[in-house]
């Protein structure tokens, strides 16, 4: 079931402009405990919502449906796991889809530039929203593996653990200049632009082993060439039918600017961060967030005096390996959560 937190009114976005009445979307799956201190908060990639996984209100599996429940890595009869959508979003939280309070209108691209750490905020927003002081842990992958890291090095204290997962402290020229040309794509011809954007995306978020092994040069079976053609056009009908194009913009290029050394010496924002532990997930076969980009993040953190992990996973999924291989990744949390 979605929830909504208030964002502070007026918001003023990291990069400049503010909105008013701001709301961030959220769902929650277990219980708080009287304390209030065993709640994870999970930040999303750049498109899901935060429906993370089925519950009694919403029976529809989740985009992480094999992490979250009774027994299962975020385990829900230990945790209160909530799952923000991202400021700037289109799906329950405040974004270009939206309608401007002031015009009765959507904001469409009048919408502030959206930054990491705004999303980061958000999470802030729905934490105080509910009296929480300190999560057990944050955790998010892709561009949620960034937004992990600004909210722990911007907000002191309000985390105790870390799972940072495929993300980067800044992104390289390579996934600059890929999401550079999504991005023209969906600005030329926003409809058919954000299909080929998603098309462009999904050969980025798998490997080439991958898609070899999976498709090869099998045949279409509708009247294109190759298999492989059918399938992307499957991801790209279902993606431009349900995601708003200005915000897949604003939050693609969120990613592109954030740079966590623009608030200073990456090492020095992590020892003030509060932080018990942490654990960095890479992929070796992520082309989009490499190996190396998570090796650096566990550097920097192991820099700030923080216990830190570093798993190398390997998966043909490549970086779409939080999402396909599920239950490799829950094993590896479950095991670090249980030894943290």
């Amino acid at each position: 079931m979605i929830h909504q937190a208030a964002l502070p009114s007026p918001y003023r976005f990291h990069r400049g402009g503010e909105i008013i009445s701001g709301q961030i979307a959220y769902e929650t799956w277990g219980a708080l405990n009287h304390t209030k201190s065993n709640s994870i908060l999970i930040f999303t990639g750049l498109s899901p919502s935060a429906h993370a996984a089925s519950s009694a209100p919403n029976r529809d599996i989740g985009w992480w449906e094999q992490l979250i429940g009774k027994g299962s890595a975020l385990d829900t009869n230990h945790f209160h796991v909530i799952c923000v959508n991202s400021l700037g979003s289109c799906f329950g939280s405040s974004g270009p889809a939206s309608i401007d309070p002031v015009t009765g209108t959507q904001y469409g691209n009048a919408f502030p530039a959206v930054s990491i750490e705004d999303i980061a905020a958000g999470g802030i927003a729905v934490l105080d929203h509910l009296g929480i002081e300190r999560a057990s842990l944050v955790i998010g992958p892709s561009l949620g593996g960034s937004a992990v890291l600004a909210f722990a090095a911007l907000h002191p204290g309000r985390a105790r653990r870390l799972i940072s997962i495929s993300g980067t402290m800044a992104a390289s020229a390579h996934a600059i200049a890929l999401r550079s040309i999504q991005r023209e794509a969906v600005q030329n011809d926003p409809v058919n632009g954000l299909r080929l954007a998603r098309k462009l995306g999904t050969v980025t978020y798998r490997s080439a082993a991958e898609l070899s092994a999976r498709f090869g040069r099998a045949a279409s079976n509708s009247g294109q060439d190759f298999a492989i053609q059918d399938y992307l056009d499957q991801q790209a009908d279902k993606f431009s039918k349900t995601f708003d194009p200005d915000s897949y913009l604003k939050l693609s290029r969120a990613i592109d600017l954030f740079d966590l050394s623009a608030h200073g010496d990456p090492t020095t924002l992590l020892q003030r961060a509060g932080l018990e532990s942490a654990l960095v997930i890479g992929v070796e076969q992520d082309s989009l967030f490499t190996i190396d980009e998570q090796t650096r993040i566990a550097a920097a953190l192991r820099a700030a005096g923080i216990p830190s992990q570093l798993e190398r996973v390997d998966s043909l999924a490549g970086h779409d390996a939080f999402l396909a291989d599920q239950p490799l990744f829950a094993a590896i949390i479950a095991r670090w959560l249980r030894d943290s």
